[in-house]
């Protein structure tokens, strides 16, 4: 695991762990190309202008844009409803067709086993679905690890917002500097980052396509504490490999 010169002071020990879960903890393959274009699909037919929304831009950002042209065009407010409606209902579509394919990340079961027995509290931000979200955790057995689970279809802001991190710790009662967050992609950075969270980037698995070009210079850069190649380089460092970072012994 690669340290990052600088960074947050954060205190010790670390009392809870929150995960992304796409791409971290399971390997699912979504089509995130498909993904990209049905939302720009929808968008335009409810009154986005053709060309003015780009597949290479993130899910979220898609889905921001979208909103500012529906309000800034003056377009029915009901347009917007639909939107939100419609793009939501096809994005749960196409993560339903890949949960027959879903399988656990390797490493990912004796990571999780590992914390759970030294104490810590664990959670999941996602931006997949609730549904998606709960049958690839039980889909892959690891759903008794986490009591906590926070999905795009919980009321309220969604990740990357800062606020969605904090109103899962909050659930979770574990303080903001006691903390930490694992993902593998930046958004993940980004969301910790805003919300003084220390965050650990684990590069995505080589089987992920949509991680080409992730590297740990790019997630230091974007805030992380410190990057790891896999699971089992994160467990050695989150004392399953050293006691830096363990829970105390109650």
């Amino acid at each position: 695991m690669t340290p990052r010169d600088g960074a947050p002071h954060f205190l010790e020990p670390l009392l809870g762990v929150v995960f992304d879960l796409d791409g971290t903890l399971v390997l699912s393959h979504h089509d995130f190309g498909r993904i990209r274009a049905e939302v720009i699909r929808v968008a335009e037919r409810y009154g986005v202008p053709p060309g003015h929304l780009s597949v290479s831009e993130p899910v979220h950002r898609i889905v921001e844009a979208a909103r500012t042209e529906l309000l800034a065009s003056g377009a029915p407010e009901g347009n917007l409803f639909r939107f939100e409606a419609e793009y939501a209902k096809r994005i749960d579509a196409i993560e339903a067709e890949a949960l027959p394919h879903t399988v656990v990340r390797p490493g990912a079961e004796g990571l999780l086993r590992a914390l759970t027995e030294r104490g810590f509290r664990l959670g999941i931000l996602t931006r997949s679905s609730e549904f998606f979200a709960r049958n690839a955790l039980a889909r892959t057995g690891l759903d008794p690890y986490f009591p906590y689970l926070r999905t795009r279809s919980a009321p309220g802001p969604q990740k990357p917002s800062p606020e969605a991190l904090h109103l899962l710790l909050r659930e979770m009662g574990i303080p903001s500097e006691r903390a930490l967050y694992v993902g593998d992609h930046l958004i993940d950075a980004e969301c910790a980052t805003r919300a003084g969270i220390r965050f650990y980037g684990v590069l995505p698995d080589p089987s992920e396509a949509s991680g080409e070009g992730l590297t740990d210079d790019r997630f230091l850069a974007a805030g992380a504490a410190a990057v790891a190649k896999d699971l089992t380089e994160l467990a050695r460092h989150l004392d399953v490999g050293g006691a830096r970072h363990a829970a105390p012994a109650e």
